[in-house]
């Protein structure tokens, strides 16, 4: 299998160790409902599993949640309900939508608050090797120190900052030796909550988390990382830094896969701009199978615009799947032959996780079945189109 490497900016061949592949995935933050661009992330990682697992590789597949956060602080005081408690409902509620869409389980579903004693660990480990300061309280990473900071985006240090500051960073931190450093740990404000350590009662920053939980379960090299595009800077670039230098093992990951952004009425989806599509309103008039070959029509490196007429599209082709499948074969006479379109569907998927063009091969296969000759025998075809749907992770659901 070929997977582009988003470090290397190159397709890769993928070598997988003694038959085991370790996959981490940056997770949602549960503050809001999940929306089809969290869902097209999260179902490019649902094939890539799925793949891997029918060429008979062993995965272990660890997915996180982001469950302290100043978003979920914020969130908690808007509608009332304590920070744990609007974590634990959204969190339910992403991974009951992601069930809906026939999405697999993480084998490892990790909070960062369950992984304090090791985030802690990890920064003590930074500090003893001069890495990172302290300063009122809070642990920063300093940047300075990592001669290789900045080889996973290629970004030139200038345009590194406006980036940071849109996604949390704050360059007019006073404790701060740079404004390019970030937190490993902050102290807590007032009415917040936190947990001891030794520089003060706080919380940790955002992209230690990732990496203790990450290693907690996978060890100090990961096969494969992924996530969104707008993970890759500043936090997958802050994960290298601070995981290579406290574990002193290169690399840190040895595939970066990051899927696209999804546009909806002309900019990005994203939930500070409010131009969402959800995921449960989508499911409440059509079903999964529907919403998950619409999304995975497009390429997961390719940005692309949700439109809304085209979902009932999509509908009418996975009713089409659902009726090849379950098409009456009565056929004694010629077989059905769809070894062409079966080896080309496989050959797309091992080929970056093009799954466009293996829905192509998935529709041919259908309407084959659909317009065979009364006296052919469908049998094996249908069982061909059933294993490729399982492999893109239809279940030919009934029609809504």
């Amino acid at each position: 299998m070929r997977l582009f490497n988003t470090q290397s900016q190159q397709v890769e061949e993928l070598v997988v160790n003694e038959g085991h592949v370790g996959l981490y995935v940056c997770g949602v933050t549960p503050y809001d409902t999940t929306h089809v661009g969290h869902a097209f992330t999260f179902l490019a990682f649902d094939i890539l599993v799925r793949y891997l697992r029918d060429q008979g590789e062993r995965v272990t597949y660890v997915q996180n949640v982001t469950d302290i956060d100043d978003d979920i602080l914020r969130k908690a005081k808007e509608v009332g309900l304590t920070w744990d408690e609007l974590g634990k409902r959204e969190t339910a509620r992403f991974r009951q939508e992601m069930r809906d869409l026939n999405a697999l389980d993480p084998d490892h579903y990790l909070a960062a608050t369950g992984h304090i004693p090791e985030i802690v660990a990890l920064v003590e480990t930074l500090l003893a090797k001069g890495l990172a300061y302290e300063s009122g309280g809070n642990v920063y990473f300093s940047v300075a120190r990592d001669q290789e900071f900045g080889k996973l985006s290629h970004l030139p240090r200038p345009e590194m900052l406006p980036i940071a500051n849109e996604r949390g960073n704050d360059p007019d931190d006073p404790k701060k030796q740079d404004p390019l450093d970030f937190v490993l740990w902050q102290a807590g404000a007032e009415g917040e909550p936190t947990w001891p350590s030794p520089w003060s009662a706080g919380r940790p920053g955002w992209h230690i988390e990732c990496s203790a939980m990450s290693t907690s379960v996978l060890g100090p090299t990961i096969d494969i990382h992924g996530g969104g595009y707008d993970l890759i800077f500043p936090h997958h670039e802050c994960e290298i830094s601070q995981s290579e230098h406290a574990t002193g093992v290169k690399p840190f990951v040895r595939y970066w896969m990051h899927a696209a952004m999804v546009d909806y009425q002309g900019e990005k989806m994203s939930k500070s701009l409010g131009n969402l599509v959800l995921v449960r309103d989508v499911l409440n008039s059509y079903r999964g199978d529907a919403l998950r070959l619409y999304l995975l029509s497009n390429h997961y490196r390719e940005s692309w615009e949700y439109q809304d007429e085209e979902i009932e599209r999509w509908a009418s082709v996975a009713n089409d799947l659902r009726e090849a499948v379950e098409f009456p074969a009565y056929g004694i006479g010629d077989i059905l032959d769809v070894t062409r379109d079966r080896d080309l569907c496989r050959a797309a998927l091992d080929d970056d996780l093009d799954t466009p063009r293996a829905i192509e091969h998935i529709q041919a296969i259908g309407q084959a079945i659909l317009e065979a000759p009364e006296d052919d025998d469908i049998r094996g075809a249908q069982r061909e189109l059933k294993a490729l749907g399982a492999l893109i992770g239809l279940d030919f659901q009934q029609p809504v």
